[in-house]
């Protein structure tokens, strides 16, 4: 069974964590503005990638990732090098998008994700390593639709964590810091979201048959 409890972040050395991390995070909390300006930088296009892969619409994602950038800020004294600085940040994000999500849903909103958009914008859908996808013919658009369309077919941690092991190719110790939860749950809700996206992959292909 899933544990439910969610588990702190794993106790690192600095050494760990890197000491640039530790030392950007200590200059934008004594307010240097070019250090600020560095962290915003470093990881703007991972912010906005994995907004977008979670949320499906560019302008959400830029929204929430200046939601994220400002979030990152007000908590910087929090951080203490549990995790990587890219780990933490992860966390946020991720934090934030399933916030969004429970206000879309509150709100009975029914099409969160343009899907069209969301293809022209992240392009195609990377190579799944043969895991997920029964159908190798990415290079299709109509496939990649297919993909994307399947995808927010998924419980939001299950297409959390799909994004962040089979886009983002990160390790199942990286995602459990992430999540804030155990390897062992990472695993149990990746098996879960395996097998329900490839039945949503056939139930959407089905019925792009019959229209």
């Amino acid at each position: 069974m899933e544990p439910n409890a969610v588990k702190p972040l794993r106790a690192l050395t600095w050494n760990d964590a890197t000491t640039s991390d530790w030392a950007l995070v200590q200059s934008c909390a004594a307010g240097d503005e070019a250090a600020c300006t560095r962290l915003v930088a470093d990881h703007q296009r991972m912010v906005y990638q994995l907004a977008l892969h979670l949320l499906g619409d560019p302008q959400e994602a830029l929204d929430l990732s200046q939601e994220v950038f400002l979030r990152v800020f007000r908590t910087l004294s929090q951080f203490r090098g549990h995790a990587a600085l890219k780990t933490w940040i992860y966390r946020i994000v991720i934090n934030q998008a399933s916030n969004r999500q429970r206000w879309w849903r509150r709100r009975h909103r029914n099409q969160q994700v343009p899907l069209d958009l969301h293809i022209e914008t992240n392009g195609d859908v990377p190579d799944t390593r043969g895991t997920v996808m029964p159908d190798r013919a990415l290079g299709q658009q109509e496939v990649k639709t297919m993909v994307w369309r399947a995808l927010d077919q998924l419980p939001f941690d299950q297409r959390a964590v799909i994004v962040l092991r089979e886009i983002d190719e990160m390790s199942y110790d990286e995602i459990a810091d992430s999540l804030g939860v155990a390897v062992g749950t990472v695993k149990s809700r990746l098996a879960r979201a395996r097998e329900q996206l490839r039945a949503a992959l056939v139930t959407t292909r089905e019925a792009g048959r019959v229209s």
